[in-house]
């Protein structure tokens, strides 16, 4: 078994939510740690530093080639375990699997609806609507590499979603039940990392440290590196679609959608 505890999700699902808490979790300050620092917990695995030099951007073939290596670097940061961020499917693409099994120990995995996935999404990238909602039925959906990244491969978000739900030893988390009993769930992941006992004091700190008013005041007093066009720390809600989507977008949505919905108590 390998090393890397995979920080996964599909976009705008709450990864770097979870990023923030485990920071100001197992790295507690008396003030909450800085999200533009939060590479000291929880590395980026699409950071295109680990695969090239600076200026080029190599085809999706040679990144996939270099993936099991770059993997593999990884889990020598730190003596335990290392906490990685992908929007990976847990898929593979050119014969080559986006996240290395021989170097995984685990998975933490976020899902949130994937109606207010297309709000937040859209809000994120200044994109339109109904792209957006088209993106997230496209097999073939990825983010594409630039100067930043290396190219990540999302697939369709009901595809992405059942990769991440075979893979072995992973935790699943809902967005909503983290906002609605974030005790619970927050305790539930620190556990899930082998934690016998969990520290009520810390938990509560880091839960109000990576809140998302403790992180949007951040983002508006320093800036957000991984920012997009649109603000990151967004609203941080449940529910909103119901207001902000029509019904044809949200009946969309649900027809690509439904049955991985319905089996995540979405509807």
């Amino acid at each position: 078994m390998g090393k890397i505890v995979w920080i996964a999700s599909y976009p705008k699902s709450g990864n770097t939510w979870v990023r923030a808490f485990l920071h100001n979790y197992l790295a507690p300050q008396a003030a909450p740690r800085r999200i533009n620092a939060l590479e000291e917990v929880s590395v980026t695995e699409c950071a295109a530093a680990l695969y090239h030099a600076p200026g080029a951007t190599p085809p999706p073939e040679q990144v996939q080639a270099l993936r099991p290596a770059v993997h593999e670097r990884l889990t020598r940061l730190r003596p335990g375990p290392v906490f990685v961020k992908t929007h990976n499917a847990n898929l593979a693409l050119h014969g080559v699997p986006l996240c290395t099994p021989a170097h995984t120990a685990g998975a933490l995995y976020m899902v949130r609806d994937p109606r207010d996935i297309a709000l937040s999404f859209a809000a994120y990238t200044g994109r339109d609507m109904d792209e957006i909602i088209a993106f997230m039925e496209n097999p073939g959906a990825a983010n594409a590499s630039d100067g930043a990244q290396v190219l990540e491969l999302l697939s369709d978000w009901s595809a992405h979603v059942r990769s991440w739900v075979a893979a072995p030893n992973r935790l699943l988390t809902r967005y909503e039940d983290l906002l609605a009993a974030p005790e619970r769930y927050f305790a539930r992941i620190i556990r899930f990392l082998g934690a016998s006992e969990v520290d009520a004091q810390r938990l509560t700190r880091a839960i109000e440290f990576s809140s998302f008013k403790s992180l949007s005041a951040q983002e508006a007093a320093e800036g957000y590196r991984a920012g997009g066009k649109g603000k990151f720390f967004r609203q941080g809600q449940a529910g909103q679609w119901r207001e902000c989507l029509t019904p044809v977008q949200a009946q969309r949505i649900t027809a690509a959608h439904g049955e991985v919905m319905r089996e995540l108590g979405y509807l």
